[in-house]
């Protein structure tokens, strides 16, 4: 009887635990978590994404027909780490800001802010709907998430500014070709590591893999800054970001580069049966003569199309070929001697890297880039932008 008696208090005593309502096993932190969450669900908007919704529209280059729109504070969490491509209009500021939203009512507007149980984005969808906005999405799990699952997270250039000015511990890596940097300089404290002479180069990054590494390169078109942040992590690093504003937007704020050749002469060349007119980088072609040949007689240019794949099937040039720069020293034999060969990209960075190879490896081939930021459409139509 007493052997049974025992046995049944050590079975109530390993059951106690399951029986016992879970509120009573929970700890004060999390029952405060818990009461926060459900606070702030009380206060959710009613059309609500996941990751993978955004993630769709989160690309280089940029996709149209979208506005990412980031809640938050701006010194304390936009600046040091935010979705690529967001704008920061934080809730508290959203009147005096509102301008900075689209003009079409019926463009799609994305908010995020800090997670399950941050309500500023759902604040902010709200005052965007009053105002006529009929696309209106709130991503709850937010920034937390977005770098949880793998993604970088894009500082602002006023973070960058504020690392330089207190001289903080982090490593800012320039991924633009050498050409470029020497042209228009770098910004400040930054290194220069080419992102396709990044494997042979990493012995610039540093020692310690925790060090926070910035990568930058020509905008939010311009993919080598993300490509080369990859590669830093498959190396071990463990706090690596983009400045994807890069240094056109460290222009804009805080003016002229570290250091910046001067351009060489402009001028009219013959070549391969076309008159070729130069523009003022060595090796580029004037703007408005590539958008006047293509126009009128497009069969006279081989246009080589640099950028990624997934760059190139989204929208490039009619009748460009892709030759990714990671693939043109391998595929270099393949251009022909006898054409007129423009290489082109979306900033120019790429395409000028593209003719410096070229030129090294083929000097018989008659080739120029387009040094421009180019917009491409679906249709195999562009633009140039000034």
């Amino acid at each position: 009887m007493r052997t049974q008696l025992k046995s049944l208090a050590i079975a109530l005593a390993l059951a106690l635990p399951v029986a016992l309502p879970a509120a009573i096993w929970t700890t004060p932190a999390q029952a405060q978590t818990a009461a926060s969450l459900q606070a702030a669900q009380a206060n959710y908007y009613k059309h609500l994404v996941d990751y993978d919704f955004v993630k769709q529209w989160v690309a280089i280059p940029p996709k149209k027909g979208v506005m990412l729109i980031d809640a938050r504070p701006t010194a304390r969490k936009f600046n040091p780490g935010h979705i690529q491509g967001s704008i920061n209009i934080p809730d508290d500021r959203f009147e005096q800001m509102k301008d900075q939203l689209p003009q079409d009512k019926n463009m799609l507007l994305i908010y995020y802010c800090e997670g399950p149980d941050c309500v500023l984005s759902h604040n902010s969808a709200r005052k965007a709907e009053a105002l006529g906005y009929t696309n209106v999405k709130v991503y709850t799990n937010g920034y937390p998430e977005w770098v949880a699952k793998g993604e970088f997270g894009a500082v602002a250039g006023a973070y960058v500014k504020k690392l330089i000015d207190e001289k903080a511990s982090y490593t800012l890596v320039d991924s633009r070709p050498k050409r470029v940097v020497d042209k228009e300089g770098m910004i400040p404290t930054a290194l220069h590591i080419s992102d396709s002479e990044f494997d042979k180069q990493i012995d610039k990054l540093p020692a310690d893999k925790a060090t926070e590494l910035i990568f930058y390169c020509g905008g939010l078109e311009c993919p080598l800054s993300p490509n080369s942040a990859a590669k830093a992590r498959k190396l071990g690093y463990t706090n690596v970001k983009t400045y994807a504003l890069g240094h056109p937007d460290w222009l804009k704020l805080y003016g002229a580069p570290t250091a910046a050749a001067a351009p060489a002469a402009a001028g009219a060349v013959p070549q391969a049966g076309v008159k070729v007119e130069l523009g003022k980088e060595k090796g580029s072609i004037s703007t408005a003569w590539f958008e006047r040949v293509m126009k009128e007689n497009p069969g006279a240019l081989l246009v080589v199309d640099i950028r990624d794949p997934k760059e190139y099937a989204a929208g490039t040039i009619k009748g460009a070929v892709n030759i990714p720069m990671a693939e043109l020293a391998q595929k270099i034999g393949s251009l022909p001697a006898d054409r007129v060969i423009v290489f082109v990209c979306s900033t120019g960075a790429r395409s000028g890297e593209a003719y410096d190879t070229a030129k090294l490896l083929r000097p018989d081939l008659n080739v120029y880039f387009l040094d421009a930021r180019v917009r491409y459409g679906g249709d195999g139509t562009f633009s140039i932008v000034l």
